[in-house]
Formats: C-alpha cells, sequence, structure tokens
C-alpha cells in the first residue's frame, strides 16, 4: 500500500480533530460537574498535543493501516476524571461519558453541512476539502459508535454503569482494567479464531458497520445530501 502525503493529509488531519475535541469536551463536562482534575492538568484543550497517544493515535492506526488489518484501531491519551470529584457522580459520570460521542456527532454534523458550501471553494482545493470532510464524517460516526460500546473503559461502558441498578453497575464497572484485553479478544482474536474454524465470529464488527452506517445515512439526510 502507498501511502502519500495527500493521502495522509485528508485522513490525518480530520483524525486529529476528532479525537482532541472528543477528549476535551470530557475534561471540559467534568469541570462543569466540578472535577478540576483535567482542568487543573491542562486537558481541558483543543490543542492537539494534550490529547494525542504517539503509539495509539499515529503508530498503531499507520501499522495495522500498512499491514492491510481488516480493522482499524487506534486511541488517545484518556481525560482524567475523578468522578468521586463529581458532584452527582452516577448520573454526572453519564454526561461526561456521553460528551465525547455526542461532540463527535456534532462535528460529523457539521462535516456533512460544510458540502453545501464546495461550490464556493476555489478548484485547486475543492478535492481536498472533499476528502477532508468525507473522512471527517466517517471518522466521528465510527468514533462516535465505538466509544458507545457497553465496555468500560469506553464511554458506553460508564454510560451503563451510571444507568444500571448497582447490582448489575457494579460488576460491569469492575472489568475497566480488563477492558482493553477483552476489545482486543471480541474485535481481533476472536474473529482470527473463526476464519481458523470456518465460522464468522465477526459478530461485533458486523454490529458497529450496521450501527454506523445508519448513523451515516440519517446524518446525510438530516443535512439534505441524501
Amino acid at each position: 500500500m502507498n501511502i502519500t502525503l495527500y493521502d495522509l493529509s485528508v485522513w490525518v488531519v480530520p483524525l486529529i480533530i476528532a479525537i482532541t475535541f472528543h477528549e476535551a469536551a470530557h475534561g471540559f463536562v467534568a469541570h462543569h460537574f466540578g472535577d478540576n482534575t483535567a482542568w487543573e492538568r491542562g486537558r481541558v484543550s483543543f490543542n492537539p498535543l494534550k490529547h494525542i497517544d504517539p503509539f495509539g493515535t499515529l503508530v498503531l492506526p499507520a501499522l495495522l493501516l500498512l499491514s492491510h488489518s481488516p480493522f482499524l484501531f487506534g486511541y488517545a491519551k484518556p481525560v482524567p476524571v475523578n468522578f468521586r470529584a463529581l458532584r452527582n457522580p452516577r448520573l454526572d459520570m453519564v454526561w461526561v461519558a456521553l460528551a465525547g460521542p455526542a461532540t463527535n456527532i456534532a462535528l460529523a454534523l457539521a462535516a456533512a453541512a460544510a458540502f453545501h458550501v464546495l461550490p464556493l471553494v476555489p478548484e485547486g482545493a475543492a478535492q481536498w476539502l472533499t476528502d477532508n470532510l468525507k473522512n471527517a464524517v466517517l471518522i466521528n460516526v465510527v468514533l462516535a459508535v465505538f466509544n458507545m460500546l457497553p465496555i468500560p473503559p469506553l464511554d458506553g461502558g460508564r454510560v451503563a454503569v451510571g444507568l444500571l441498578p448497582r447490582w448489575l453497575g457494579y460488576p460491569l464497572s469492575r472489568l475497566e482494567p480488563f477492558g482493553m484485553m477483552i476489545l482486543i479478544g471480541l474485535l481481533i482474536l476472536l474473529p482470527l479464531l473463526g476464519a481458523e474454524l470456518g465460522l464468522n465470529l465477526d459478530v461485533i464488527s458486523a454490529i458497529l458497520r450496521t450501527v454506523t452506517g445508519y448513523v451515516l445515512r440519517l446524518l446525510l439526510i438530516v443535512t439534505g445530501n441524501a
């Protein structure tokens, strides 16, 4: 696979914006509800350097892309949140968790709506901007949908912990230290095992693709692009 500077410019720019706004939103909402941890550490910021994890944000996705991996995966530095410092920990945790995916959906809406201004863009820049907007819509929707999987420490897991009765939420919260291993198992190892056994065990990816497709179509309808 030959990746050009043009390819990088139309993928890296929207990716960095997506993760930066996602993480900053967590910190901003946590600060709003009484936790100053991220604020004091300078993480309530739109400076990408505050949120980029060199391996998780840049190296890992690049390696997967270059190795023709069927699944692209990456992560940013998590914004530190002390949930006990929130005024109403269980409920406010839900709002803090939802802030990231909600921000990504808002960015996707803005990017989709921006297609209507493309006729006003000089011809030399129109294709570059078009590709950036397309990728911005896709990246932000994928990021929002993926993060809403109900597995801690993903945002969906924390939403579930906050909304479920304590007898269900507490055991789910105990999975957080193992969340990354669970995700790798479900998204990478299980499909590989299925391929060896002649079975399609890529269930989670199929669900993510289906939900992502529905959300993309809805955004395009809402913004008048369908």
